[in-house]
């Protein structure tokens, strides 16, 4: 893995999967935003870390998946860190039953297994109208963009530098992604047309780019998803459920289901395309033969 500088003292590790924003308040103690995979980039983030005695006083969280907050308790054990994200997101992952709640489908006993290293205990929790934090009195600037996940925010260092953590999708992402994730896809474009607001010096996208400028890749996100949203309309023929689209969104999309972890997640990322169809009155629910389905 390699260190990345952005501007000042904003830094990233290049993960290889994702870019994971640090500020470093001196030459040892820095400010993760973000701490990435426990699966595949805890071992690479470590070895950055020690090599270059990096001490992480501080955690402050776009978000609460798995990608963004699975090394949280364990940098928090080692170093002490404090941890801050918004509080809806922070109430998510306080313990395995909120984590079941998020993930509604699994049961607790497959949520322990699969996203207990998630849960920590978030020492600063964000308001919705907090537009800033300090962390070890270095400031940073929130923007709150909910959507892609329930609370996700974006944050500033004080080298005017923008994490935007999954707000956007960099170019190189979507080449090869079938069906990008939010939450609630309507909020999240509406968060996305927000952030044309910002004027910041350099944008660092999670998955994955840098940019000086982020004006035409907001313009083409909600185009791209906007197109997978209509892509998933045209196989809608006749009354369907929810299983029905899933079945003819997997075969149009020639989407690989080989476990039911994966069929967990293609379910998810489908629910909020569905509904936001149905918000934008693309499609009606029926109810036929005791079972609710979708019609253009």
């Amino acid at each position: 893995m390699d260190i990345l500088k952005v501007k000042g003292n904003t830094y990233c590790i290049d993960t290889g999967m994702t870019y994971i924003p640090f500020y470093k308040i001196n030459d040892e103690e820095i400010i993760m935003l973000d701490t990435g995979w426990k699966n595949g980039e805890r071992e690479g983030i470590e070895e950055v870390l020690e090599s270059n005695n990096f001490k992480v006083k501080a955690i402050l969280n776009s978000h609460a998946h798995i990608d963004h907050i699975g090394n949280n308790a364990y940098l928090k054990n080692k170093y002490n860190s404090i941890i801050a994200m918004s509080a809806y997101e922070a109430n998510i992952c306080s313990s395995e039953v909120n984590l079941k709640v998020y993930y509604g489908c699994q049961t607790l006993k497959e949520v322990k297994k699969h996203y207990g290293h998630m849960v920590c205990k978030t020492d600063i929790r964000i308001d919705e109208n907090q537009d800033e934090v300090s962390l070890c009195g270095v400031n940073f600037r929130i923007i709150h963009t909910p959507g892609h996940s329930p609370a996700h925010i974006c944050s500033i260092t004080p080298d005017d530098v923008a994490y935007m953590g999954d707000a956007l999708i960099s170019y190189e992402v979507m080449e090869g992604a079938k069906i990008p994730y939010a939450y609630i896809l309507s909020e999240d474009m509406k968060s996305k047309s927000k952030i044309r607001d910002l004027n910041c010096s350099k944008y660092v996208v999670a998955h994955k780019g840098m940019y000086d400028d982020i004006t035409k890749l907001i313009d083409d996100n909600i185009d791209f998803y906007e197109s997978r949203a209509m892509r998933i309309y045209e196989v809608i023929d006749g009354a369907m459920t929810n299983e029905d689209i899933m079945k003819a969104v997997i075969k149009k999309f020639n989407i690989h289901v080989n476990n039911i972890y994966k069929y967990y997640v293609i379910e998810r990322m489908l629910k909020s395309y569905v509904d936001y169809l149905y918000e934008i009155e693309k499609l009606k629910l029926i109810l036929e033969n005791g079972f609710l389905k979708y019609i253009k």
